[in-house]
């Protein structure tokens, strides 16, 4: 197989040669050129046609944002922003990611970093070279409207999650329930790679008034899912908060679940919410914190078939026995389709384990949740 053909993009000239110096001991990865800023860039990438380019988010004269914005119409390729460790950094990072940029990597903090961000970075570039770049246009944001008060919420007998079946079983065909609405209490929706652009595109199209609450689980690293909850709540009409210990989930207002902690569900006196833990042990290799799969799982239990799931873009397959678990004890669950998925990973799980019952494009989501809930 030839290499990963990448372009490296930094107004620095000590970050460019360090970048191409720690992707060019990856024997899959050929840094075939640099660019100091976006001119530059698009005049290279029009003429070198790299697999990946790796970018920085700020750059003096034609940032990130519009380099990766120019770049989706004259000459898509995937991009991977490297992003700092500020708030102004996070906020370029998600408007990045909006205009098309596929993942982003933040830069080391300190010193010694350099291995971990080169793990990282090629990991990402791997990915992205199987990146689709087709787009879904987000729904106009209108004015926002009053959150309604919550309605009383109907407790359920919490049980244990049912099992999935085994690594390589094909699993039993699960009846849908036909959905009765108006009694959605809580829906979660799963993301990773692609996930900040494509929840950009789902929530604002998601009414105000919506009569359940909301929690996003998107794979992000720590210190980003925040400034990632404010972003979203610029451009929802639904309330978008960075979820805290002992939070409610209350209708029209969405969740996010912070980086680095697992989260998962309790119900007192009928009223549901959220419980946040760092979590004791490391997140063993291919694993998440937070996962979806755990954040799911735990809505089967406790708010059972008044769960709905969805699972958007993304590499891997967490979340799929998390949705499984959702659909047997039966709540709704929408995975995204393949034609509109950055990377279709843990969706088609879902898809394999027979977890979705309903399969739809990005922009058809929001009217299948509004139809549900």
């Amino acid at each position: 197989m030839q290499p990963i053909k990448v372009l490296v993009v930094d107004d620095s000239a000590l970050m460019r040669r360090v970048i191409t110096r720690l992707l060019e001991v990856q024997a899959d990865i050929k840094v075939i050129d640099t660019a100091s800023d976006g001119e530059e860039a698009i005049k290279k990438i029009t003429k070198l046609r790299p697999d990946v380019v790796t970018m920085d988010v700020e750059m003096p004269g034609m940032n990130g944002v519009t380099v990766v914005s120019r770049l989706m119409r004259e000459c898509p390729v995937p991009v991977i922003m490297l992003s700092a460790h500020t708030t102004e950094g996070a906020r370029v990072t998600m408007e990045a990611l909006a205009a098309g940029a596929v993942d982003f990597v933040p830069k080391p903090q300190k010193a010694g970093e350099a291995e971990k961000l080169a793990a990282e970075l090629s990991r990402k570039i791997r990915v992205a070279r199987r990146a689709s770049l087709k787009r879904c246009p987000a729904a106009p944001v209108e004015q926002r409207r009053p959150t309604p008060a919550p309605a009383p919420a109907r407790p359920r007998p919490a049980g244990a999650p049912l099992p999935g079946p085994a690594a390589g079983e094909k699993p039993a065909p699960i009846p849908t329930v036909r959905p009765t609405p108006g009694q959605t209490e809580l829906l979660v929706i799963g993301s990773s790679t692609g996930g900040p652009a494509a929840l950009q595109a789902l929530l604002p199209a998601l009414p105000g008034d919506l009569s359940c609450g909301v929690v996003v689980v998107q794979h992000i690293p720590v210190g980003f899912s925040g400034p990632m909850a404010e972003h979203l709540n610029r451009k929802c009409r639904l309330e978008v908060k960075h979820a805290e210990h002992g939070d409610r989930v209350l209708p029209g207002q969405v969740l996010v679940a912070p980086a680095g902690y697992d989260l998962t569900f309790r119900k007192y006196a009928g009223r549901l919410s959220v419980a946040l833990d760092k979590g004791s042990k490391p997140v063993p290799p291919g694993g998440f914190r937070p996962s979806v799969d755990v954040v799911m799982n735990s809505a089967a239990e406790v708010a059972g078939s008044r769960a709905m799931g969805v699972l958007l873009t993304g590499m891997g397959r967490d979340g799929a026995r998390g949705m499984l678990a959702i659909k047997q004890r039966g709540g709704y669950t929408i995975a995204q389709d393949e034609s509109t998925c950055v990377v279709y990973g843990m969706p088609r799980a879902a898809a394999e384990l027979g977890a979705a019952a309903k399969i739809l494009p990005l922009q058809k989501i929001a009217g299948e949740i509004v139809r549900v809930v």
